[in-house]
Order: C-alpha cells, then structure tokens, then sequence
C-alpha cells in the first residue's frame, strides 16, 4: 500500500513514468545498477520493484544525520571503500542470496551525465556470478532533490522516467593480474551504462528537441553568439526560426529539399531551425566548393530554390558565381524582411511564440531533415539525406560519451556545410543548454584562438591541419578555458598532439566520423582513451570488418544503427534515394576505411580503401607513404596520389610544401622505420600550398589530377 501511495505521488510531483521489463523476482543473486541523479534515486527504484532491495551505502552518507534517519529500517550495509573488509562484506552480503542495489558511481551527479564508475562493483558482480539489472533514471537530476549545483537547471515539476533494461551477467575478463581484470570488468559496466543511457531516449524530432531545452533552460538564456558579437536569447532563436520558417515556406513546398547557402552565423541557425519547423528539407551547400561543385550539389539533390544573405553573398565574393547557378530560384533573407506583414507579426506575438508545439507542423522522427554532401575529395559529392532520428541519435550517442552541458561554451568555426560543423558545432549545443560562439572561417589562423580567449570558449573542434595552425599562432593563454578540443576529419600526427600539451596544457580528443552516419562513429572521451586510436565506436551502432586482400589485420569498417543515413542521393540519378546497402545486407554502411579493432574496443584507422596503391603486385598504403615523408620532412605537410602505370600497376606521386624534398630523403626516411621500398613515392612535385577542401581536407581528386597531367 504504502508503494502505491508513492508512486501516485511520483506521478503527481515529477510526472513519473516506468518503462521496460521488471523482474516480477529477484534470482538467486541480484545486483541493481543505476545512474545517479538525485537523493530520491533509491526510493524510486526500490517502490518499482516488488522485492525489497539491500542498500550499498558509504560511510560519508551514513553518517550524516538526515540520511541515518532516513535508513531507519531500510536494509542496508555501510562500508568504507578504502577499508579491503569493505569487498569482503559485500560480496558475503550477494552470496547470501539478498537483491542489492549500488550506484556504480558512487556520488550524485553534478553534470547531468555519467561520472566516473568504481572498479569494485564490476568485480563483484563477475566474482559472485550474480545478474545484474540495470536501471536508467531520467529527469531527476532537474528536481528540488539534486545537489545544489546551479548550472543544471531546476523544474519544479520534472518528467521523471525509470527504464528497466533485461537482466545480464558478467563473466570475469581475462587479465594478466587481478588489477587488470578489475579494470576491464569496471570498463564493461561503465559501456553498458553509456548504451543505457543512449536507448533510454526517446525518437523525436530536431524542433521538438530545440523546443524542449527552450523549456528546461529558460527563454531568456543567451544560446547563440556571432562575430556581431550580439548574444542570441533561446526567445530571440525561436523567434527568428517561426519567422524565417513562415516566410521561405511562401516559396518551397512541404518535403522540398531547399538550398541553404549561408555562413557560419546566428541567422543561419535560425533559418535551418525555421526549415524543421515547417517540414522543409534544407541542403547545405559548400560555397567554397567552387561553381562546379555548387552545380552538382543543386542537381544530385534537385533543389529549386536556394536561400542566401547580400551581406554573406557581397563579403565572401560568391556573386559572380551564383550568377552561374542555373535552373534554381535565389531568394535573400534582406529581401524577406519587408514581406513580413503586420498579420505575420501578430501570428507571431499572439500565437506561435505562445504555443510553438502548436503551429508547427509535425514531423516524424524517421523524415529527411537536412542534405549534406560529401566532400568530394575523391569523386562528385554525393547527397546525404539524413533523418531526424538520424541525427538526434547521433547526438544522444555523443553525449552518453562526453559530459557537455550548459556551462559549456562551443567554438564552431567549422562550416555548418560540413556534417562535423553541423552536427557537434550546432545541434548538439542546442539541445544541451551550451552556449555557441560561431565564426565565419576556420582559416583565420590568428583570429580563432582569439575569439576562444576573448569569449570564454570551452570546446573546440577542428582537423589536425587547422589545430596545427592555431598552435602555431596562438598565445599559450588563449585557450585557458578550454575542456574538449576534439579533432577529426584527417589522422592526428603526434607533433600537433605534443604541441597542444606542450604549449597550451590540452589533451585533444581524436574522433573519428562519416556524413553518412551524421557524422561521429567513435570517439576518445576524458575518460577512455587511447593515443593514436579514433576511440571507441559510440553506443547504438554495430560494426563489423571485411577482410582486404593484401592487408593482414583489420578490414574494411562496415556500420549499422540509428544514426546511419536514409540513403544517398548520386549525381547520375538525381533526387532518386539510395538507401544503404554494404556486403553484409541492407542497412549496413560500407565507410571505405581500413580500421583495426583491438580488445578493449579501441578503433585505429589504418587507411581509406581508395587511398591504396596496388604497386608491382603489392598493396600500398598512401597514408604510409605520407607518414614517411612526414618523418623525413615534419615542419611541412605532404600528400600522395596513385596514377596508373603500365609496368607496374600504379604509380605513387607525392606533392610536399617542402622545396628541397628529394626522393632520396624518403628513402632514408624509410629506411630509418623500417618500411618497405615500395612505400616510398617515385615521384615528387612541389606545391607553395596543396590545394584543399572547405573542410580542411586535402583535395586529392584535384591532386590526381595535377599528376595525370604531370605525367602526361
């Protein structure tokens, strides 16, 4: 009785709900295993169970008056984790055949996310054999009940959800010593509790997702920041998108994929966010891809209209281009203003702002919700339609990995065009609370590592070629604040991660990602990391690797889950969806990167397939060929291209910075690192600056090209 006037309480107070299986008994041994967000956590699980659970408390919480008299009569076993009788008495108290619950994290916590996770707990349960159910509690953290840390803002009435999640076992890993089977059993709970963490999200949809942190952090709190330097309320956002939303709907119809050709800037945010809200599809289109690559872009995806600013347009001296994009309608945002008539105004003030759930049209979770292209770098770009679930699932799989919240201040000078950009720089952001200072260029080598100084920024993101460049130009104090840097989109060399820790103090986290999977696969976190490797694959997605002839470990990355593209759009059959497809079946995403995988899950990127060389009957690396004149030229960068060749199958051309690099250097190089002759080019082009992408990528088709010709 006294369960059932709780839980009618809980749904009362915190809107309580309870999803997945409950065990309706316990086994013979039992552990519970749950996150823990506030001092209610306990009592919400043991009202859900219908067997009464046995308690781990610590010494520090026992002691403290409230917390005695509260445990009056609820079983419990006090223990001091630095005591060696502490692993003794719990491990009696399971053998018993007593259910007992323990939070693996051992505090309450203060940042929304998983802390870290003790080692005890996992050598517990695999040293008794006991089955483990694990418990995900949402929405807690916001009630009156969490550790007073303002930051995390509080509701006073929270939707508080517990999901169940099927009972499972824990065999004991193997180790060399029982301080590494300690560590990998600790490693095994902490994973399944970050892919608890991801499955207990809901589908949604991306305005639905932005409305809800509108809710939780207040309408007033300042969310986006331009080089205007003009802070963008979460109100202001809002109103910005049912606004633009309103307007270019005039102009596309509902389901249109609609050119977006804008910088990286808070009214581009709400353009992309107004598209959402009124099921249009926007298309993020690569301004710096050239008119050729522009063209393509609007042909693959049959785009009819294409939304840009003068102002964007007149700096960044696109006119003359867009002049040559055919068949499309170019509409600009100053243009729109003035269409904007006092019937809208009064639908906006008295009827969106009020209700926004309300006026938007609604989506479905599994509907197209932007195109992105890929880089092109070895082929015409290809249409990425993502969905929002896509998307959404991406993000959630981000944040069950690294701790960001509304303390956090991003940086994004990558290009929203750019999944990387879009994705981490924008969407993820917005729907933690965490303020975004955008800037218009990655390229701006002096000015970034300013920007992140001048406006306290704590996250950054960046390829290793534009985090060498800001090292290079930064003072030692300019990131002071920061927390994450993350690289990704190329291999992260060892002198630009030396550089970072030298001069600035930082750790960059190497992550690794495809557009086609929106785009992050995996990623080192503060937590689990290893040098040299991308990380671990994120939680939700299966993978699996097909062997290469010619390559003795690893194989080709093959993906599958949530966050994988709907499909393609190709330039040879416009606007027509490819849904994914790989060797292993439907829904699985061939990335077209060699990986190896080892034990504890760490993914290290051997090479892209279409970056080998078959060389005189012998598989090639290009990126061992690059590693190779980075050695023997490490202040300059260097690429390498394969071009065919009668005797021997292909040729390997490197293009270098470096004027006075001769063949001879690599050889020795080589030499030196024990690696094969036949990695080392045949021939040597100088470039003053290899030609590169938007993105910071190496524009190798271009490369290749230059040596077809060269040769030629």
């Amino acid at each position: 009785m006294l369960k059932v006037i709780f839980r009618l309480l809980a749904r009362i107070l915190f809107r309580f709900r309870v999803e997945g299986p409950i065990p309706e008994r316990a086994p013979e041994r039992l552990i519970v295993i749950a996150n823990h967000q506030s001092f209610l956590d306990g009592a919400l699980i043991q009202m859900c169970l219908p067997f009464d659970l046995t308690w781990v408390v610590h010494t520090t919480i026992a002691a403290q008056p409230l917390f005695r008299f509260l445990l009056r009569g609820v079983p419990h076993l006090v223990v001091d984790t630095t005591s060696p009788m502490a692993m003794k008495a719990m491990v009696h108290l399971i053998e018993s055949g007593k259910p007992v619950a323990i939070f693996p994290e051992g505090r309450i916590s203060v940042t929304g996310s998983l802390m870290k996770v003790y080692d005890g707990l996992a050598f517990l349960a695999a040293r008794t054999g006991a089955k483990l159910l694990p418990v995900h509690i949402d929405g807690a953290i916001h009630s009156i009940f969490k550790r007073p840390i303002p930051p995390i803002p509080h509701v006073w009435r929270p939707r508080v959800t517990l999901t169940f999640f099927p009972l499972e076992s824990l065999e004991m890993p193997e180790g060399r010593t029982g301080k590494e089977r300690r560590r990998k059993a600790s490693d095994h709970i902490r994973r399944g509790l970050e892919e608890m963490q991801f499955s207990a999200r809901k589908p949604s949809t991306l305005f639905e997702s932005f409305l809800d942190a509108v809710d939780l952090y207040g309408r007033d709190k300042e969310i986006v920041e331009d080089i205007k330097f003009e802070p963008v309320t979460y109100k202001g956002l809002l109103r910005g998108a049912l606004a633009l939303g309103r307007l270019t709907s005039r102009f596309t119809a509902e389901g249109e994929i609609t050119g977006v050709l804008m910088p990286n800037a808070a009214p581009t945010a709400m353009l992309i966010l107004g598209m959402f809200a009124s099921r249009r599809v926007p298309a993020m289109i690569n301004f710096t891809s050239g008119v050729e690559g522009m063209r393509n872009a609007i042909h693959t995806a049959r785009i009819k209209t294409v939304f840009t600013s003068r102002v964007f347009v007149e700096k960044a001296k696109l006119a003359a281009k867009i002049e040559q994009l055919e068949g499309v309608s170019i509409h600009y945002l100053e243009d729109l203003r003035p269409q904007f008539t006092l019937a809208d105004k009064l639908w906006l003030i008295f009827v969106a702002l009020r209700n926004p759930r309300g006026v938007m049209r609604p989506s479905k979770p599994d509907d197209p919700a932007i195109v992105l292209f890929t880089s092109g770098s070895e082929g015409k770009p290809k249409g990425v339609v993502l969905s929002h679930r896509n998307i959404l699932a991406n993000v959630n799989q981000a944040r069950a990995m690294v701790e960001f919240s509304n303390r956090d201040k991003f940086l994004t000078a990558l290009p929203l065009f750019h999944s990387f950009g879009l994705t981490a720089g924008l969407l993820v952001p917005l729907v933690t609370g965490a303020r975004i200072f955008l800037y218009p260029s990655p390229l701006h080598y002096r000015m970034v590592p300013e920007m992140a100084y001048d406006r306290d920024c704590t996250v950054i993101f960046g390829t290793p070629t534009f985090l060498a460049h800001y090292a290079r130009h930064a003072h030692p104090y300019d990131f002071y604040r920061i927390r994450y840097a993350v690289s990704g989109a190329e291999k992260l060399n060892d002198a630009v991660r030396q550089t970072w820790i030298d001069k600035f103090g930082i750790r960059l986290l190497e992550g690794y990602g495809v557009t086609e999977c929106s785009p992050v696969i995996a990623i080192n976190s503060p937590m689990n990391q290893k040098r040299g490797s991308v990380g671990r694959i994120v939680p939700g997605v299966e993978y699996k690797l097909e062997p290469v002839e010619g390559i003795p470990s690893g194989g080709i990355l093959h993906v599958r889950g949530p966050s994988i593209m709907l499909g393609y759009l190709l330039h040879d059959k416009p606007g027509e969806l490819r849904p994914p497809s790989s060797v292993f079946g439907p829904g699985w995403h061939a990335t077209g990167d060699v990986v190896d995988i080892d034990a504890d899950g760490f993914v290290t990127i051997l090479a892209r397939m279409k970056r080998f060389a078959k060389v005189a009957g012998e598989m090639v690396s290009l990126e061992v060929v690059e590693q190779i004149a980075l050695a023997a030229s490490p202040a300059f960068v260097h690429a390498a291209t394969a071009i065919s060749n009668e005797r021997r199958g292909e040729t390997i051309v490197l293009f270098t910075e470096d004027a006075n690099l001769k063949r001879e250097h690599l050889l020795a190089a080589a030499r030196h690192d024990g690696q094969a002759e036949v990695a080392v080019a045949r021939t040597v082009y100088y470039l003053q600056k290899l030609p590169r992408l938007g993105t910071g990528k190496v524009d190798y088709l271009l490369l290749r090209e230059m040596a077809q010709g060269r040769q030629a």
